[in-house]
């Protein structure tokens, strides 16, 4: 059967998160299993079976790279299986961004994939979990979800995960997106063991130069600078920037600003000119959560500089008519 003629279960991944969480002495845990939150929606979803998979209990902000690629390899073991109409994942909101985005690199099946979670601990009087989770599920079996890519579904809104970002911690609309019709360039195989090392950090006046040293010397392999404004910096921290680039480290910069273009404008020896003349690329759209996330994938696939500038640049490419 074809994706597109999919119409068997849909399939609930469970990683914890708010969505799963109860309110103990220590704090809202994730303790609620798979089939605990299809309860809270009122059972089965009223558009079809659901089959769930309980693949870890964690909070997303102590999630690692690993977990991550997990949740990736979940997704694709479940659309491996024709008749699956498609995946809804549910996710701590914390670092939905980055996985949700990661999922995205290697999706190239037209059936949806929904992320979802919820601000509020399931026990809360307001708890918002339910009503996204069922969001979620009706999202799959929407023709207009398909084709789409990945999909975070919160609060009554759905975004395509390239270029969201976290906007709140409190609010039901936990989530924005820099621009929602981003190019989708994606990667060909999900990795599977030990993945390259991507550190990241803000910049901000007075920064110490010797962040990017200290990177390089413990041996990352690459490096995400979530600069001021358009991408422009310290001209001591351009100099470490073309120093890591010499040592064979790539760097991705881009802007701790949410909204708006990323251009190399500004020069002055610490602008985005100057540290695309130090050998680092310019993220334009994906800001640094995301752009770590890519340049993981792409380190961890042995990608060249050339191809980790081609992608970028693919990031933010838009024809004429979608400009």
């Amino acid at each position: 059967m074809a994706a597109s003629e999919a119409s068997g279960p849909t399939v609930l991944i469970s990683t914890g998160g708010t969505i799963a969480a109860r309110t103990t002495a220590d704090g809202a845990v994730p303790a609620l299993a798979p089939g605990d939150l299809l309860s809270a929606t009122g059972g089965e979803a009223p558009t079809g079976p659901v089959r769930t998979v309980d693949l870890m209990s964690v909070d997303s902000s102590a999630m690692t790279v690993a977990d991550q690629f997990a949740v990736v390899r979940a997704i694709a073991e479940a659309l491996a299986d024709p008749t699956v109409a498609g995946v809804v994942v549910t996710h701590g909101t914390d670092t939905m961004e980055e996985t949700a985005f990661l999922a995205d690199l290697y999706c190239t099946d037209d059936r949806p994939v929904v992320f979802t979670g919820a601000q509020l601990p399931a026990d809360h009087p307001d708890a918002d979990g339910p009503s996204n989770l069922a969001a979620a599920l009706a999202t799959v079996h929407d023709p207009a979800a398909r084709g789409r890519g990945v999909l975070v579904v919160a609060g009554g809104r759905t975004l395509p995960a390239r270029g969201l970002f976290k906007v709140s911690t409190v609010d039901p609309l936990a989530f924005d997106s820099v621009r929602t019709d981003l190019p989708r360039p994606v990667l060909d195989e999900i990795p599977v063991g030990r993945t390259a090392r991507v550190d990241m950090f803000a910049l901000y006046p007075g920064v110490s130069p010797g962040l990017i040293a200290a990177a390089v010397a413990q041996n990352a392999a690459g490096i995400v600078l979530a600069a001021t404004g358009s991408g422009n910096t310290h001209p001591d921290i351009v100099a470490e920037v073309s120093l890591a680039v010499t040592h064979g480290v790539t760097v991705v910069v881009t802007s701790r600003v949410p909204y708006g273009e990323v251009t190399a404008t500004y020069g002055g020896g610490g602008g985005a000119v100057d540290l695309s003349r130090a050998g680092a690329i310019v993220s334009p759209w994906l800001r640094a959560p995301q752009a770590r996330m890519a340049l993981i994938a792409l380190l961890t696939a042995r990608a060249e500089p050339e191809t980790v500038a081609g992608f970028f640049h693919a990031s933010g490419f838009f024809h004429a008519s979608g400009a």
